[in-house]
């Protein structure tokens, strides 16, 4: 049979135009379907931008794997492509005696995960590094950065076309059926084939695959919205590090980032919702000042700024234990050519090449 297209991917954000890349560089005729005007307009735009070192995952996770090597690949990728980014480091710190031991649990787990470079600092330590800090003890990561997110997928899409891959956008997908050795595609009044198919919906993905129709039933897991809200401040930056406090089983807390420019920002915290909505409501920061001057007592009255709001798909349910990716292709559902991707969040943006890549391997075991 003649394809239309060797692959299809559901979804423009940093993933999927990832895998499109991987797909494309291996000589396959790639179109990226995108619901939205442009690209990576959902949760690869919302985030705080940091490439992540790997220090917080489970071992041999997923996130943990797939997070230390594509932090190489994206360095490496953003030398290579003049993407503005900095290995600005970070700091992760304690700010109660009780926490150090903390600190030792997480460098433990990061050993174990390949990340060898983490440095434990006395609070002098940390004080010399960032005056203005609060803390009783600190790790430092030194591989830690952060990148100009719009500048990277903008490279990544001409990537793809470079290779003779298409990306739609306006472009929803509406269904797909398994046919033989490969799959008939909808998106409005186009049908087409292909003969792969790969969700990276993101925010979509769970709603995508119940509009596949497999040779195979597979099991879709429910998904969970955690809403996080971002503040800024105008005022120069006190530090020059990222500052992360000790996290907790749901999130990496409210932490301290900066952009490309310099600016600061504050957050996310996280709000656990039902439905997909990007209000930003501001008495949010009430909490953000007392969470904040924990590690930052010098935070001024009504200094904070609101800025922007974020979702995360996530596979955890609200009190529930912190899940892995679930990336299943064709061993894993039986269905010949179909890649399956749901709680693709954080570190989603720093493991985008190696999921790329990852996904590619699946689709040609």
């Amino acid at each position: 049979m003649s394809w239309d297209f060797d692959s299809v991917i559901i979804g423009a954000g940093v993933i999927g135009l990832a895998i499109a890349r991987a797909l494309g560089s291996k000589g396959q005729s790639v179109l990226v379907l995108e619901r939205n005007g442009a690209f990576g307009e959902e949760t690869s735009s919302r985030n705080s931008e940091v490439i992540h070192a790997g220090i917080y995952y489970k071992k041999d996770s997923l996130k943990a794997r797939l997070c230390v090597e594509g932090k190489t690949l994206l360095y490496d990728y953003c030398d290579a492509n003049h993407i503005p980014h900095n290995r600005i480091e970070k700091l992760i710190v304690a700010t109660s005696d009780e926490e150090l031991a903390t600190l030792d649990a997480i460098s433990q787990a990061a050993a174990a995960n390949g990340v060898t470079d983490l440095q434990r600092l006395t609070k002098a330590e940390a004080l010399s590094l960032e005056p203005h800090l609060f803390c009783t003890g600190a790790l430092l990561s030194p591989s830690t950065g952060i990148i100009d997110t719009h500048q990277y997928m903008l490279s990544l899409v001409g990537d793809i076309e470079s290779l003779g891959g298409q990306i739609a956008f306006n472009a929803p997908f509406d269904k797909a059926e398994a046919i033989a050795g490969g799959f008939r595609i909808s998106s409005g009044e186009t049908e087409l084939t292909a003969r792969n198919l790969v969700n990276a919906a993101g925010l979509g993905a769970q709603k995508a695959a119940e509009k596949i129709k497999p040779t195979v039933p597979f099991e879709i897991p429910a998904r969970y919205l955690a809403k996080g809200t971002y503040f800024t401040a105008h005022i120069k930056s006190p530090f020059s590090k990222l500052i992360y406090p000790v996290p907790n089983t749901a999130s990496l807390g409210i932490h301290v980032t900066l952009d490309m420019a310099g600016q600061i920002r504050f957050g996310p915290d996280q709000e656990w919702v039902k439905d997909i909505n990007y209000d930003l409501d501001p008495t949010r920061a009430d909490a953000f000042y007392d969470a904040i001057r924990r590690y930052y007592p010098d935070l001024g009255e009504n200094s904070l700024v609101p800025a922007y709001t974020g979702i995360r798909p996530k596979l955890q349910h609200p009190g529930g234990a912190v899940r892995d990716f679930q990336i299943s292709g064709p061993k894993d559902h039986g269905n010949e050519g179909l890649v399956l991707l749901f709680g693709m969040e954080s570190p989603g943006l720093t493991s985008s090449l190696a999921i790329g890549s990852y996904v590619e391997q699946l689709l040609c075991e």
